[in-house]
């Protein structure tokens, strides 16, 4: 099939996840032997080498609220690539890929990694209210009502109104050929005989809790414990605050943002990962935690056992006691309980291999890719 990605709003190359997500889906289906476009923005250097079609087209003044005002751009796109599926990355102000579909008589897919429906006290929901007809709800809705197919990491984001035949629930992934064991490259850290590195990647923002991995090497040099060390990678609005609390700790090292193709390297020299999300810290997580987490499916891939709160859809992710240890986000001293236990070698060993054969298994781009290719397939073939 013919395949045109809609994905104007991110950048490819890029470190962040929804960059990976389109790169990744992009090769994937290509591999699997569909012509792919992509309609994406441009990345700090050029697009991907291999199959994928990289075509140039990112939203009004790099302002992703204005995507819709591409519409006449994307249509031109549908009618010169006449592709069989439309795939659009959700969005409120979004609908562009959607529409497109529409007129060319293609499939349309509509990828959610984001809530349709509004968490308590939404300034959307309260605006929607003032303007009365409801105008951000009624179009969201839209795009759900005009998909022939929703694929989501959870359908507890969509409207509950939606048949459930037209949603596909999929995680996300990670590449396992490159996210592997003894993975080479440059490594952007350093490290001292007997160093446990506990490593936490992501973008900074204040749900992802990297401050919780500060205060549980602190709480660790409190007890005396100066073995386990934190490397902290990534860019974002939390980075400054996070080196604040950091300042004078020893055996705390921030790498700043690394290029994607440098993270195996970079994980495959820790010994633990750590995601020690704070759903509290955002709003619509209120729904629950939708998110398929990038940096935890990398983290079982490279064989590190994984260190996070014990919350609902997480704990299915990684088991406690079997692809890492969860421990309980309200206890202060949770995270560094937690990495006291994988300092121990042979934990670490056990549960590190089991998180990459599941990996391999399930939580995989391939097995990502394969599960939308069937499911893109069913809707085609049912119309």
């Amino acid at each position: 099939m013919r395949i045109l990605y809609c994905a104007i709003d991110q950048h490819v190359p890029g470190t962040k996840g929804g960059s990976v997500h389109v790169e990744e889906v992009a090769r994937g289906l290509a591999a699997l032997g569909h012509e792919v476009h992509v309609l994406t923005g441009a990345g700090d250097g050029p697009f991907p080498p291999g199959p994928v079609e990289w075509h140039r087209l990112a939203p009004p003044f790099g302002r992703r609220q204005l995507r819709l005002l591409r519409s006449a751009d994307v249509y031109v796109a549908a009618v010169r690539v006449r592709p069989d599926a439309v795939i659009e990355r959700y969005y409120n102000f979004g609908g562009e890929g959607i529409r497109a579909a529409r007129h060319v008589g293609a499939r349309a897919v509509l990828e959610v990694n984001a809530p349709v429906i509004d968490y308590p006290r939404s300034p959307k929901r309260l605006l929607d209210r003032v303007l009365l007809v409801e105008p951000m709800r009624r179009w969201r809705e839209w795009q759900c009502r005009a998909a022939d197919l929703i694929v989501t990491p959870s359908a507890a984001i969509l409207p509950a109104w939606l048949e459930r035949e037209k949603i596909v629930e999929i995680e996300w992934g990670a590449d396992t050929d490159r996210f592997r064991p003894g993975a080479t490259g440059r490594v952007p850290f350093t490290r001292a005989p007997g160093d446990v590195i506990a490593l936490f990647a992501g973008a900074f923002r204040p749900w992802h809790g990297a401050d919780k991995l500060v205060e549980a090497i602190a709480r660790l040099r409190a007890r005396g414990e100066a073995h386990v060390k934190a490397v902290l990678v990534g860019d974002g609005p939390e980075l400054r605050r996070v080196r604040a609390a950091a300042e004078g700790l020893e055996g705390v090292q921030f790498t700043g943002a690394i290029a994607h193709d440098q993270m195996p390297a970079c994980l495959a020299a820790a010994d633990i990962g750590v995601a020690p999300f704070d759903p509290s810290a955002h709003a619509p997580l209120a729904l629950g935690f939708y998110w398929s987490p990038l940096k935890v499916f990398e983290y079982m891939a490279a064989g590190l056992p994984v260190a996070a709160p014990a919350i609902d859809r997480l704990d299915r992710i990684v088991r406690d006691g079997r692809e890492g240890i969860l421990y309980d986000g309200r206890e202060p001293a949770g995270l560094a309980d937690a990495l006291l236990r994988l300092s121990d070698p042979a934990l670490r060993a056990t549960l590190g291999a089991a998180g990459r054969a599941r990996a391999v298994a399930e939580f995989s781009w391939v097995a990502h890719c394969r599960k939308l290719d069937e499911a893109i397939r069913q809707v085609a073939s049912s119309q």
